[in-house]
């Protein structure tokens, strides 16, 4: 197995290391959520581990499960706060993974030199402790350019001990104080050479019978983030001797990573420094000799097949997901745009292709989509989708025979499961559980444990567990204690223990304060620990639950001093060792170790300060080591299950320990050492054979049977087991031929050996109830008529369970025909979740029935667009309708589900959208002061879905308007220059569009028309209109010798080329009564029409291009012919205009505004202009008006309404193309 050893530089100080170890930490931090039990087990992989103390297997690694590339940490760095659907960590026990690469982190804490070693104290090495499971079940590769060292010593690790303490058995303690002759271990040191500056290593041992250790030793340089210096020592002789090989792979070569095939151990993988070249080294004999073969891709991450030893998933730093065949002599690239480590291999008996991955592919931010692909020939037209619709980024999990993935709603998670490939399903927890985040923790025994942190919930999670189809959730344990990982991952405090089915242990919180409980019967019951009766000193020990409990540390803690370690195995059931302490509740002070011997019904104290135990020979023999920063040379062994402990010497000289590893397999009897004497020194490895202490092999007579019970009670998941242990007085070796020996014999079936179903609480008395939210009926909702189902008593058998007889008839769901039912709870989403959509793109709509017979419901579903259609049965369309849309705008899409015994519906307003690309604000130049005036935006395009228009009118600074409508109206009731702003809110655009206009009492106007030379000029863009608007200006000023203050040109938009002139008054330079003003104003407008009717009024444009101005004339047709007769077509002609003449006038009553037609009011002499007051509206100033043009825009001359301010028309007012933009 390989392991990795990290040790900060020789030249640093302990501070140095100290602070250096807490920044990668928090360097590598990440919200990512694992699972250490719950993939594939034969699935290893190779990665970058740091060392931790391993109490659960033979080796000391703490075992990263997933390997996350650093690329793929930041990416997830993001999703902080968002819900997730992800694996997370948990303590479990499980035969030791040999694929993995663990990191030994060198000892720079305070050294002494040898004579100030005191050769008394009870210390060992600075090994950096394990807290949590063992062998991760699955894993991934990593390549890694931090080092996240979390181990640290114990602050109390360089206390001195009286050498009484050093005696652990009654029969020591009552010897006196006299000292035994020491005992010594069968061992030989090895110094790594020329590598006392390396300060990282990796090592691999093969074991299978095998002697071959390999160790990678490396310089990184943490300014350079790379690896500098590195070499490859092998052994042969189970590390009695190494061979350095850096000639066989180059000697300028710097090798970074090694990883081994978990198939066959045979077969070694070494990853150059890409800092140097990017290429990998194949060795097939076991690291004997290596070939070369260059990359075009830098491999952050490495997925090795569960069964084919060749084939290799491997993730590169672009997200792009490459295959191997062939151990990677050849790399093919399978897919684009794959989410970090959300890609899986397929399982036999549940996949159709052994060759098939499953994958995460990032659509956009926050969506992607659930893709199934070839190895070989991942193309469009072979891949799947078995998830119809987009899920949530990065929360694909594919576990044993279940998938999960995720799909937020309006903010609100919704989580899917399908179960042996089947359709997928929402997964069921109860009515109000409300959960702010969802893990996975196991798939073990066809069930799901999920851990579910509800809306009440903080630092605590509520653990779940399935039916077999991993849809319906029970309550098993509420406020589970969890903490956050040293790699960022969310570590739950539940433990499953090894060799003995259906055991957890799990601390929960309960008014502030946590305590430790353990379950026989897979989270059906929990209780309290027993404390051990006794303590080291013998004196008894008052602890009773539940005032006084035993807790453990069950989890990797944030704060490295204070966290235990726990370690169980398969080959030694019922043994359990863990860190811990008595008391009211867990705590992180007066830490010991304790052990038990019979699945944790009765408990002994062992050690009174942290230690970490090492299992030898299949559980027969325990190794102790404590954590100390100072050297050592002695460990303590027991071969009575803990009861009695022996000092060994292992070296002769003291030596830091950085790491400890063990021949793969319990059966192990070879151990090495890794440390150094001081930190100028190189590696020095220590092979301790454990062979020599052991006289004899076990026999028969050497073994005892040993009933499994809990307080008493024989009867443990419906069976009673009997095992075969090694007798504590028996001192000899089990080897690698033994096995667990169990018998069982099944029991009555007891209301013990039923949990809670789905929708039923447990009260008081322990009976099962329908919580309130809960209708028995709807169980049967997918029910066939014809078919049958299973009506719940409200219990489910206990997964795993194998009870007969008793009680199992009452407590078993009853199958009963299926009754036919009305459609009810019919549910209708888009296949991304979300309440829009892009114009022109196919939209997928999934349709859900909670109750009713799916099969018999026909299903009608309206697009809101004039489309509709209707299906015989819902089973048809599990894969969802898909229909595009043609024009953007709100449709009410209607799904209907009918049976004969009713129907029911289920709406969705869908949002069609489309991108905006620009706005016009269409305006008036000039304005009457208190006449009602017209703003309309016009959109182009004009339908682009739903649109806010935010409007600012006028100078003020009051809130702005806001609206659905593209126009609203105003008065304006001061004169002067006011500002219009709108903008325009659609989907994510915003634009914006500002117009300024000129307010005035009195005005006249009149449309100008030009020689038609000047359309061949006109390039009918704004610019252009303004330029020429500036000119004909100055040639009207010339022409008749206006003030240039008193008029105003612009030129329109369109062809032929059109423009209007505005005539205005200067209110300090006429003064007097309306008839006097309008005098003026009418002297100024015949002088300039006057001016244009004799042609005075030209320019040139260019040279050689002379523009005449005109003033345009509107006339009209005869309405009479001029002979006396009157024809047919006359009268026609006279009946055709006053039809149009009796509609213009229609139009004109009801304000309706014609496109592109400029229509003209004059107020008579003896028609008055109504006027209103800003300060009292309800008055009005009586006034006359002769010959003044209002507007540009249509205006009524007859004012039904008394306008101040703005409010939005209620008449939809069309324009022309474009209306004028400038105005100079």
């Amino acid at each position: 197995m390989e392991r990795e050893m990290l040790f900060c530089s020789k030249w640093h100080g302990a501070l140095w290391c100290e602070m250096l170890m807490i920044f990668l930490i928090l360097q590598g931090a990440s919200p990512e959520i694992t699972c250490r039990s719950c993939q594939v087990g034969n699935v290893g992989y190779a990665r970058e581990l740091l060392l931790k103390f391993v109490t659960s297997e033979s080796v000391t690694a703490f075992k990263e499960v997933d390997g996350h590339s650093i690329e793929a940490e930041r990416s997830r760095a993001a999703s902080v706060g968002t819900p997730r659907l992800r694996r997370t960590s948990f303590t479990r026990e499980r035969a030791p993974d040999r694929t993995d690469a663990s990191n030994l982190t060198r000892n720079t804490k305070t050294l002494r030199s040898n004579d100030e070693v005191d050769e008394n104290l009870f210390s060992m090495g600075n090994i950096s402790r394990y807290h949590g499971s063992g062998g991760a079940h699955r894993t991934r590769g990593r390549r890694s350019t931090d080092d996240r060292s979390v181990g640290r010593p114990s602050p109390r690790s360089g206390t001195r001990v009286t050498r009484s303490e050093l005696r652990w058995n009654g029969e020591e303690r009552r010897a006196g104080g006299s000292r035994q002759d020491e005992l010594k271990l069968n061992s030989s040191t090895f110094a790594l050479t020329g590598d006392s500056s390396h300060n990282q290593a990796m090592v691999h041992w093969s074991g299978q019978n095998s002697s071959v250790i390999l160790m990678l030793t490396k310089l990184f340089d943490f300014n350079l983030n790379s690896v500098t210096e590195s070499s490859l020592w092998r052994s042969t002789d189970y590390g009695a001797t190494y061979q350095k090989l850096n000639d066989k792979v180059g000697a300028k070569t710097i090798l970074s990573y090694l990883y081994v095939s978990p198939n066959n151990k045979r077969k070694i993988m070494l990853l150059t420094d890409t800092e140097v070249e990017n290429s990998l080294l194949i060795s097939s004999d076991e690291g004997a000799t290596y070939q070369k073969y260059r990359l075009n891709f830098y491999i952050l991450s490495l997925l090795f097949h569960p069964e084919q030893e060749d084939w290799i998933l491997a993730y590169s730093h672009e997200q792009k997901l490459y295959s191997s065949v062939e151990f990677g002599r050849r790399w093919q690239m399978v897919h684009e745009r794959v989410t970090p480590n959300r890609f899986y291999w397929s399982k036999m008996g549940l996949d159709k292709e052994p060759g098939l991955i499953h994958l995460e592919t990032t659509i956009s931010e926050g969506q992607a989509l659930y893709v199934t692909c070839k190895l070989q020939n991942c193309t469009d037209a072979n891949k799947g989708k078995p998830f119809p619709g987009y899920i949530d980024h990065n929360s694909l999990v594919v576990q044993d025979e279940y998938v999960f993935v995720q799909v937020s709603t309006t903010g609100k998670p919704i989580y899917y499961v399908s179960a042996k490939r089947d359709v997928f399903t929402p997964m069921k927890l109860p009515k109000y559980t409300l959960p702010k985040d969802l893990h996975v923790i196991s798939t073990d025994e066809n069930r799901v444990v999920a851990a579910v942190q509800e809306w009440n919930q903080n630092e605590t999670y509520n653990l779940y567990v399935s039916d077999t189809s991993g849809v319906y959730y029970t309550l098993a344990l509420e406020n589970v204690v969890s903490s956050m990982g040293p790699e960022g991952n969310v570590m739950v405090d539940l433990y499953e223990v090894a060799g003995i089915k259906g055991m957890f242990l799990a601390n929960k919180k309960t008014d502030k304060q946590v305590k430790t409980h353990i379950t026989y019967n897979r989270g059906r019951d929990w209780r309290l620990l027993q404390a051990p009766n006794k303590d080291l000193r013998g004196n008894t020990i008052h602890c009773m639950p539940p005032y006084c409990s035993l807790h453990l540390h069950l989890h990797v803690s944030a704060n490295p001093y204070t966290s235990g370690n726990i370690a169980s195995r398969d080959s030694a059931p019922g043994i359990i060792v863990a860190s811990g302490s008595f008391g009211s509740e867990l705590t992180t002070s007066n830490v010991s170790v304790y052990i038990t011997s019979d699945a944790g019904n009765t408990w002994r104290q062992i050690f009174n300060e942290e230690y970490a135990v090492l299992y030898l020979d299949q559980g027969g023999a325990l190794v102790a080591i404590r954590h100390t920063p100072l050297p050592i040379r002695h460990l303590w062994l027991s071969f009575d299950e803990g009861r009695q402990w022996n000092k060994y010497s292992f070296t002769s000289t003291p030596l830091f320990v950085d790491g400890v590893l063990g021949e793969p397999g319990e059966e192990t009897l070879i151990m090495t050492i890794f440390g150094h004497v001081s930190h100028r020194s190189e590696w020095q490895l220590v092979k301790i054979d454990f062979r020599s202490i052991f006289n004899r092999r076990c026999t028969e007579a050497d073994y005892q049977t040993w009933h499994l019970h809990n307080q008493g009670e024989p009867c443990l998941m419906g069976v009673k087991r009997v095992y075969r242990k090694l007798k504590p007085t028996s001192r000899c070796v089990m080897g690698k031929l033994y096995s667990v020996s169990m018998s069982s014999g099944p029991c009555d079936c007891t209301e013990a050996d039923f949990e809670c179903d789905y929708g039923y609480d447990r009260r008081t008395d322990g009976k099962c109830t329908p919580a309130f939210w809960f209708h028995p009926s709807v169980m049967s909702r997918s029910c066939t008529t014809g078919m049958t189902f299973l009506n719940s008593t409200g219990y489910r058998k206990v997964v795993s369970n194998n009870c007969t007889d008793g009680v199992i008839v009452e407590y078993t769901a009853k199958r009963q025909q299926c009754p036919m039912q009305a459609p009810k709870g019919l549910h209708l989403v888009t296949g991304d979740g979300t309440l829009s959509a892009v114009l022109g793109t196919n939209v997928t709509f999934l349709i859900f029935l909670e109750q009713g017979d799916a099969a018999r419901t026909s299903i009608t579903l309206d697009f809101g667009d004039g489309h509709a259609l209707t299906y015989s049965n819902l089973s048809s369309i599990e894969y969802g309708i898909k229909h595009i849309y043609k024009n953007a705008g709100i449709y009410r899409v209607t799904a209907a589900g009918k049976n004969s015994l009713g129907t029911d519906t289920a709406i969705l307003y869908l949002h069609i959208t489309c991108q905006l690309e620009s706005i016009h604000l269409s305006a008036p130049f000039v304005a009457v002061k208190n006449k009602e005036v017209n703003l309309t935006a016009i959109l182009r395009p004009s339908l682009v879905g739903t649109v806010t228009y935010i409007w600012w009118i006028g100078n003020s600074t009051e809130q702005p308007i806001i609206t659905l409508e593209a126009s609203v109206t105003c008065t304006f009731s001061q004169e002067g220059i006011s500002t219009v702003t709108v903008q325009v809110s659609a989907g994510d655009t915003i634009l914006q569009e500002q117009k300024a206009i000129s307010v005035h009492e009195y005005f006249q106007s009149h449309l100008l028309a030009f020689s038609s030379n000047l359309d061949d000029h006109n390039p009918d863009v704004s610019e252009w209109r303004r330029d020429v608007s500036r000119v004909i200006k100055n040639s009207l000023i010339q022409a008749t010798g206006v003030n240039g203050d008193h008029l105003l040109v612009t030129v329109l938009p369109g062809l032929p080329t059109t423009a209007e002139f505005f005539l205005l008054l200067d209110k300090q330079q006429i003064e007097g009564e309306y008839k006097k003003k309008s005098a003026y104003l009418n002297q100024l407008f015949e002088m300039m029409l006057s001016a244009l009717n004799q042609n005075l009024v030209q320019f040139t444009l260019r040279p050689g291009v002379q523009v005449t101005v005109y003033a345009a004339h509107l006339s009209a047709a005869p309405l009479v012919d001029s002979s006396g007769n009157h024809s047919t077509p006359a009268m026609l002609m006279l009946l055709s205009v006053v039809i149009v003449g009796l509609a213009v006038f229609v139009i004109y009553k009801f304000k309706r505004k014609i496109p592109g037609l400029n229509v003209y009011a004059q107020m008579q002499n003896e028609k008055e202009q109504e006027m209103i007051s800003p300060a009292n509206p309800t008055e009005a100033t009586p006034s006359s008006q002769r010959d003044v043009v209002h507007s540009l825009e249509t205006m009524d001359t007859a004012f039904n309404s008394r306008l101040i301010g703005c409010n939005k028309t209620h008449v939809h007012v069309q324009f022309s193309t474009e209306l004028p933009t400038y105005v100079v």
